[in-house]
């Protein structure tokens, strides 16, 4: 957020939750004394588990202060109290964005990320000069581009991308400067903010911080109002709807919707005060990636039990620079590509947009959306029905999120070769299946080929339907062509080979790793594609 836009949106924030704290109370919720109650007992958790540090003595010394102060307090003492711990969250919430930073990011990102992705050598660098790989030359752009930039003029835009890697930020950004769209803002997590130069370029480009560890309902309504007011001061807005990176590697089908439901409260208050642009528009966009350089600590993760619930993950290989530089380096012989596609854009009821901006029903007709928040009397949602709303809207991203993912060869051969295996082994489940199907032996290629075939003719038929987009393999996808480029791959980088050929057969190495992959596809109903014996096999 610009800086002359700052303290208005810090104001108009704590103002806006702190009424809500009030009306709450009022209507028969939460007190005022609960809610400052509440935000004590669970920052008072979170400082218990931080390391020490002089920033966690400073905060355990106020929360002791505020405590004292709660126990002998009037309720407008604790209305203050509630106030000023808003203020505090909204303070550290709130991001910043530089506009010199910003032109210098764009011209060093793509030459910067292109070099990573390239993993150039020194002979590598001279075969090139004098042009150096750009980004520009690893992302491949597709689906509903002029679409979302004529939204983008005719109001406020919130992206809701597919979330793989800490990579997809980078990706992100890039891409919009590059379809000539201007900055989002986007919520990053707080560990992503450790890193010193990594911190410096989130602190100046828009990033705003969340702390996924702060579980006080006060610190989420601060979230949600400060996403709510940057929608209507025209920030156009990234939200990552799954609220975290994919820890199976599939599509995200479970959306966190707080964020999402963002732009209908915007919508409302835009109409309300009667903004000259009011409308916000929901544009949902997948990516895809060859190889994800987290996948090894993030299907560990998706496996452990307990895992289920780690939201977080702080030690993972974007966090070690060494990884990082691996990552690039083992690429080198790739020609690594990201497949960016942009979706049809949604309004905030779930209806689909077309490129004038009229919202259209299931059979093309128009929708007065206007009218649609007149149902209740006034320009607003109850709060049941707008969970509602939300829910459909969430409802209709996932559907757009499965339509848009595009498969590259990793991903094809890791299900093909996957599902093999497992039809070998259908009375084991699947965790027994990963810790024994080493012994199962190699794949002949005489079976993956025609797997791959039958896969072909399902994501075709899926395309047709209109439940995948028209070309859900956008680099090709040939058997004879996907075998080879995808071991190409999967020889690179990871500790384990992901597969390997020893003469006609394909052997697994890392099978959680073949499973991350071969998860892309998953819920989409292919597998009988594979072999008929995994129909509805884990």
């Amino acid at each position: 957020m610009r800086k002359e836009d700052q303290e208005r949106a810090v104001v108009e924030v704590v103002s806006r939750v702190v009424d809500a704290v009030r009306a709450d109370a009022a209507g028969g919720g939460p007190g005022i004394e609960d809610v400052a109650a509440d935000v004590l007992y669970h920052e008072r958790q979170r400082l218990e588990a931080a390391p020490p540090s002089r920033e966690t003595s400073r905060q355990r010394a106020y929360y002791r202060d505020a405590s004292r102060k709660l126990l002998r307090s009037s309720t407008t003492e604790q209305v203050g109290l509630v106030r000023e711990m808003a203020e505090r969250f909204a303070r550290e919430v709130v991001g910043h964005f530089d506009p010199a930073i910003y032109a210098l990011t764009t011209k060093v990102l793509p030459v910067g990320a292109g070099i990573m992705l390239n993993a150039i050598s020194p002979l590598s660098l001279l075969s090139r000069l004098p042009r150096l790989p750009n980004l520009g030359d690893q992302v491949e752009i597709r689906g509903a581009v002029d679409t979302l930039r004529a939204l983008a003029a005719k109001g406020t835009v919130i992206l809701a991308p597919t979330h793989q890697s800490h990579m997809d930020s980078i990706v992100l950004g890039w891409a919009l400067y590059k379809m000539g769209l201007p900055p989002f803002m986007y919520g990053a997590g707080l560990n992503l903010f450790t890193n010193p130069l990594l911190s410096f370029f989130m602190h100046h480009l828009g990033a705003y911080r969340v702390d996924r560890k702060k579980k006080a309902a006060l610190y989420k309504s601060v979230l949600k109002e400060y996403a709510t007011v940057a929608l209507e001061y025209r920030y156009h807005n990234l939200f990552f709807p799954g609220g975290t990176r994919s820890r199976s590697g599939a599509v995200e089908r479970k959306l966190k919707l707080g964020l999402l439901g963002a732009g209908l409260r915007a919508f409302a208050n835009n109409l309300r005060n009667g903004a000259p642009k009011p409308n916000v528009y929901v544009v949902p966009c997948t990516l895809s990636y060859g190889l994800v350089l987290e996948a090894q600590t993030l299907v560990e993760d998706h496996l452990q039990e307990a895992g289920q619930s780690r939201y977080i993950i702080e030690d993972d290989e974007f966090s070690q620079p060494r990884r990082i530089f691996n990552f690039a380096r083992e690429l080198i012989s790739l020609d690594s590509r990201i497949v960016l596609r942009v979706g049809e854009p949604l309004d905030p009821f779930g209806h689909r947009v077309l490129p004038d901006g009229t919202s259209v029903d299931d059979r093309g007709s128009p929708v007065d959306l206007v009218r649609l928040l007149r149902d209740d009397g006034g320009l607003a949602l109850d709060p049941a029905r707008a969970t509602e709303v939300t829910r459909r809207l969430g409802e209709s991203v996932i559907r757009a999120l499965c339509r848009e993912a595009t498969f590259l060869s990793t991903q094809l051969l890791a299900f093909a070769v996957f599902g093999l295996l497992r039809a070998r082994a259908l009375d084991r489940d699947l965790f027994r299946f990963l810790r024994t199907a080493q012994e199962l032996g190699g794949v002949p290629l005489a079976e993956v080929y025609p797997a791959l075939e039958r896969l072909k003719d399902g994501l075709g038929e899926l395309s047709r339907s209109g439940a995948l987009g028209a070309e859900p393999t956008p680099l090709g996808f040939e058997p004879e062509e996907t075998v080879p480029d995808g071991l190409r791959y999967f020889g690179t980088y990871h500790t384990d080979p992901v597969l390997a050929r020893r003469g006609d057969r394909l052997f697994p190495g890392d099978l959680t790793l073949l499973y991350y992959y071969r998860n892309r596809l998953g819920g989409f109903g292919l597998e009988p594609r594979i072999d008929p014996r995994l129909a509805g096999v884990a």
